[in-house]
């Protein structure tokens, strides 16, 4: 079940669900099951390398040791994992990932270490069914990463449709083509109604133009139906005064797209996003055995805010402990600081977050928070 803020949204989440339907972009985003050759091209193919968020913070709070098993909850180019295996003799690195591009490059790197990588494929809530069947048993990891959000491989790929710089496809899921009838983004675009449109925008992209947003999609996939990433991007800057559309900045007082937050937001939504990571948090808790070392690298205030309330063990039924209404008196009492729970230590009470140099290498880490803790 999707975790849902405003009942419109899944009422009509699930009236989309039930009736039948044809996609109205996702059939052309990729390759087909027999046609995967462009796709492993491009994946495969020698790149830039793309130095992984706070590097060397990870490496030194997993602390991983020789002969220990790590899990990697999210493969994605495979920069965390390969510098786990050049740094530290003989550990064994299990590389989840939900994207089979991500998976492909996995395999590949399995065959330059043979065994000391094992890729899974699959998402967070799959993970304790491919443990069992590899015989893993729940308290036998040493260290896990998760590092949320999507990966630089995913946005640098146009035909994916996760970058609104690049033209292609409105897609956005991560899983690829492995689920044929998952709904993608333009689905979402050009089926909801408004509310539940400004809902989504709203709690997964904190849009405070959200109606406004919501009403220009509207009224344009009523003319074409919204099937490109820069046609969607067009019609978010279209709502907004010319002023307006320059004046958004990012952290580095760069200019940003006032569409920045919509395809946040439509991204979340599409891969269910959230439910996945409290699943990721779960599936972490389950695995470590008493003293192993879990560091979550997220890059949003709703994957941060998450991932905070689950380390100091609260309830996280609903995503109303994700509210920045919610939390405020709490955190002036608390400061900015972890306290743990019965089930985690922080070894670090206060967020880790890049350093100045660090940001100018990589950008895209910019907003990234680490968050590191161990499994009491």
């Amino acid at each position: 079940m999707l975790w849902k803020t405003n009942r419109a949204v899944w009422r009509a989440w699930r009236s989309w669900k039930s009736s039948p339907h044809s996609s109205t972009a996702c059939a052309s985003s990729g390759p087909g099951p027999l046609d995967r050759s462009e796709e492993l091209s491009s994946v495969l193919t020698p790149k830039p390398p793309h130095t992984p968020v706070m590097l060397k913070e990870v490496l030194h709070y997993l602390d991983v040791q020789p002969g220990q098993v790590v899990l990697d909850l999210t493969f994605g180019g495979g920069g965390h994992t390969k510098a786990l295996l050049n740094m530290v003799h003989d550990v064994t690195v299990l590389a989840l990932d939900r994207d089979p591009a991500a998976i492909s490059l996995a395999r590949q790197l399995a065959k330059e270490h043979s065994g000391r990588v094992k890729p899974l494929l699959g998402r967070f809530s799959e993970l304790e069914a491919l443990l069992s069947s590899m015989n893993i048993k729940p308290g036998s990891i040493d260290a896990v990463l998760l590092d949320a959000g999507c990966s630089s491989m995913q946005m640098d790929q146009a035909q994916r449709g996760f970058a609104l710089s690049k033209d292609g496809p409105l897609d956005m899921r991560m899983d690829g083509d492995r689920y044929p009838d998952m709904p993608c983004a333009a689905d979402v675009v050009n089926t909801l109604d408004q509310q539940a449109l400004a809902s989504i925008l709203t709690a997964y992209g904190e849009e405070r133009h959200a109606r406004k947003i919501a009403s220009a999609i509207v009224e344009a996939r009523r003319v074409n139906p919204i099937t490109q990433t820069q046609q969607l991007a067009s019609v978010v800057a279209g709502s907004f005064p010319a002023a307006v559309v320059h004046a958004r900045k990012d952290r580095l007082q760069r200019p940003a797209h006032v569409a920045t937050k919509t395809f946040q937001a439509l991204r979340i939504f599409v891969n269910d996003e959230l439910n996945e990571l409290h699943a990721g948090l779960r599936a972490a808790r389950s695995a470590l055995t008493p003293g192993g070392r879990l560091c979550v690298i997220t890059f949003h205030s709703l994957e941060d805010r998450l991932v905070k309330r689950f380390l100091q063990g609260e309830d996280l039924s609903n995503l109303d402990h994700f509210s920045p209404r919610k939390q405020g008196k709490r955190d002036l009492v608390e400061g900015k600081r972890d306290v743990g729970s019965v089930d985690w230590l922080p070894l670090r009470r206060k967020v880790i977050i890049p350093k100045r140099d660090d940001v100018k290498d990589n950008p895209r880490g910019r907003s990234a928070k680490l968050r590191a803790v161990l499994r009491r």
